[in-house]
C-alpha cells in the first residue's frame, strides 16, 4: 500500500455493493414502469451504466437511462481559473411524472447534486427524485442532501480524497482514499 493511501473496496466488494444497490432499487421500483435512472456527468454516469446493466439483467426489463451534465448549473463554473467544459447530456425520454433515480459516485459537499437537481428540472417535473451514491463522505456536507440508496458511508477528513476507478476507464474496479499533507489539501468537487 502506498503511503497516504487506504484501500476501501476491492473488485469483489464493489461488485457485491453494486448488486445490493441494484436489489434495493428493484425492491422499491419493481419493474421500472414509471421509473428512470439518470447519471450525473462525468463520474456518476459510470456508476449509472453499471447499475443499469445489472437491473436489466435481473429484471429482464428495459430501464430508461439518461446522462446529465450539470456544468452550467454549478455555482462555481464562472469562478474557476480554467473554464469548465460541458460533457454530454442525453435524456431521450420524458421525466414528467416519473420517479427519477439521480446517480453519482461520491456525495461530498452536495454541490454537484444540488446542481443536478437544478439541471434535472429543465427537463420536466418528476413525481419524485431519489438519490443513489456509491460513497457518502461524512462530515463535509454543505447542503442538506442525503442519499436514498448508499453503498457505504465513509468518515473522511478535509485533506482526503476518494478515488473510484472503473473497469471501463482504468481497466480495474477499485476504490481508495488518498491522504494529502495539510498544505496539499484537494479542493472540493
Amino acid at each position: 500500500m502506498t503511503p497516504g493511501r487506504q484501500n476501501l473496496l476491492d473488485p469483489v466488494q464493489l461488485s457485491l455493493m453494486l448488486d445490493r444497490l441494484s436489489q434495493e432499487l428493484i425492491e422499491t421500483h419493481h419493474r421500472f414502469e414509471n421509473s428512470v435512472l439518470i447519471g450525473l456527468q462525468p463520474r456518476g454516469t459510470l456508476l449509472a451504466r453499471r447499475i443499469h446493466g445489472i437491473l436489466e439483467a435481473k429484471t429482464g426489463t428495459a430501464v430508461p437511462l439518461g446522462l446529465l451534465d450539470v456544468t452550467f448549473h454549478r455555482d462555481d463554473f464562472r469562478r474557476r481559473e480554467a473554464p469548465l467544459l460541458p460533457s454530454d447530456t442525453r435524456i431521450d425520454f420524458s421525466i414528467e411524472g416519473k420517479s427519477v433515480v439521480l446517480i453519482d459516485d461520491v456525495l461530498f459537499t452536495g454541490r454537484t447534486l444540488r446542481s443536478g437537481l437544478d439541471a434535472l428540472l429543465d427537463f420536466g417535473r418528476p413525481a419524485k427524485v431519489e438519490l443513489m451514491v456509491l460513497l457518502h463522505r461524512l462530515y463535509s456536507q454543505e447542503f442538506p442532501i442525503r442519499p436514498d440508496y448508499c453503498g457505504r458511508k465513509v468518515n473522511t477528513m478535509p485533506n482526503q480524497r476518494i478515488h473510484v476507478e472503473w473497469m471501463e476507464e482504468s481497466g480495474r474496479d477499485f476504490v481508495w482514499i488518498e491522504t494529502f499533507e495539510a498544505s496539499q489539501t484537494p479542493s472540493a468537487g
